[in-house]
């Protein structure tokens, strides 16, 4: 019998979860597809209950759900500390909740910096993937700024972490990217259909900034053209992150060792297609 995957969010129509999982799926002959359903907030709770009815195997959750969706899920360990969540594995019965968005930007980031202590870290915004990519850095003791527009919600990140501190998208900003050996947009700002807005421009920037986006759609966004723009040395799309979270989530719905270079090979290939 075929198992059912897919990926719940709102918008969902931008999602190349569902190419990247099929192709791996059909590189290692599973009888299995994975599609895309759009799901409000309000219809969380049901969609989740459904899921499980149905005999879905797996879920990932994208924006505006990941930490909304840890009230339906017995989240495991480090997704309950994180507060939030982007898998959903129905395969015990129970839904059990993870979170691999931390992993797959913690492992961009050692490709792309190495050593991560003591780098100061700039993340714009607090939602289910500023908190997912700022404890686990944070772990690997690197001093994290979290940057959002509701300056209360950056505070109450910043609080549960074990070195870092908040602030607003206002003035301080420029100071603040000026000082940050890394920065990172753990926003929606810059998806399509909004390829032209950025919350931090190339004369805020310098050379040796460390510039990693984890919007993938379009590739290159604004930011990360800003910072073409001011010489910026080392620049980071979002695909790797896409690609690496993805893996993390199939290795737990399928106990298998995904095909991470085809995964990332068909989602370049789409972006640049273009679809």
């Amino acid at each position: 019998m075929k198992k059912i995957y897919g990926i719940i969010g709102d918008p969902i129509e931008h999602s190349l979860s569902p190419v990247m999982h099929n192709a791996a799926f059909e590189k290692l002959g599973l009888d299995a597809v994975y599609l895309a359903f759009r799901v409000s907030k309000g219809e969380l709770g049901d969609a989740i209950k459904g899921a499980k009815s149905l005999g879905i195997a797996g879920l990932n959750v994208t924006i505006p759900l990941k930490e909304k969706a840890l009230s339906f899920v017995d989240a495991e360990v480090v997704a309950k500390k994180i507060g939030a969540i982007n898998t959903i594995d129905f395969s015990s019965g129970t839904p059990v909740g993870y979170n691999t968005d931390g992993l797959g930007s913690l492992r961009v980031l050692k490709e792309t910096v190495g050593e991560l202590k003591g780098k100061n870290v700039l993340i714009l915004g607090a939602g289910g993937a500023a908190k997912a990519i700022s404890f686990y850095l944070d772990a690997e003791g690197a001093r994290v700024t979290i940057a959002n527009r509701t300056k209360e919600r950056a505070a109450q990140l910043a609080s549960n972490l074990r070195n870092a501190n908040s602030i607003g998208l206002d003035a301080e900003l420029k100071e603040h990217v000026k000082d940050s050996d890394i920065l990172i947009n753990a926003t929606a700002v810059g998806m399509h259909p909004h390829e032209d807005a950025t919350l931090v421009n190339a004369d805020m920037m310098h050379p040796d900034l460390v510039v990693f986006d984890i919007v993938y759609n379009p590739v290159d966004t604004k930011l990360l053209r800003e910072a073409k723009r001011a010489g910026v040395k080392k620049i980071v799309d979002g695909v790797k992150m896409l690609v690496y979270q993805g893996a993390a989530s199939f290795r737990i719905w399928t106990k298998m060792e995904p095909p991470v270079e085809v995964m990332e090979k068909v989602v370049r290939d789409v972006l640049i297609r273009g679809y």
